[in-house]
């Protein structure tokens, strides 16, 4: 497949076959390119309550249908034709079970903090352009990298905390840092 190629242009270029009187294409190189390229198509993979759950190509979602492990809801134009049958190539499939696709926790970063924190100083409470991350236990003081001892701070509030717990510092807390929810 071309870069430049999108998959309704790849659906388009494989329903563009010529066939002869006996199923036949008239020149059989063109026909190989237009199956190749017409198996190599997305197809969208629902879930049994009807989530989308991946993308796959034409040759995989034929073989989930001939096993059984699919039903046909939408198809494309285009068939593939096997010595037996022909073989009408699917767009949309739902699987006949239900596939259980956990959460993944988020990763600690500086990027995902401050989005937890609304890019807001958990200390003044300002919006402001110059955040940092501050250890709520210190590390000094063996505080963990976690995300319940992270949060966003400011130069000014991070400077002046320190090497210091809040409790330490006269300081309080806007919001107590907890572990964001799974997308």
């Amino acid at each position: 497949m071309r870069e430049d190629q999108q998959p309704a242009d790849m659906v388009k270029q494989a329903e563009k076959t010529h066939l002869n009187g006996n199923g036949a294409s008239a020149n059989g190189l063109a026909e190989a390119v237009d199956v190749d390229v017409l198996i190599r198509a997305p197809v969208l993979v629902l879930n049994l309550n009807y989530v989308p759950v991946n993308v796959c190509t034409v040759r995989r979602a034929i073989v989930l249908l001939t096993k059984g492990k699919a039903e046909l809801l939408e198809n494309h134009a285009g068939q593939l034709h096997t010595v037996s049958r022909a073989i009408d190539a699917p767009s949309v499939i739902r699987l006949s079970y239900m596939v259980k696709r956990p959460f993944l926790p988020r990763k600690l970063s500086k990027k995902e903090v401050f989005l937890r924190d609304k890019f807001t100083c958990q200390y003044c409470g300002k919006k402001v352009h110059d955040l940092t991350l501050d250890h709520v236990i210190p590390r000094r003081q063996h505080g963990a990298h976690t995300w319940e001892n992270v949060v966003t701070a400011c130069n000014r509030c991070n400077l002046h905390k320190a090497g210091r717990t809040p409790a330490e510092a006269k300081m309080r807390l806007g919001t107590i840092p907890r572990t964001p929810t799974p997308i």
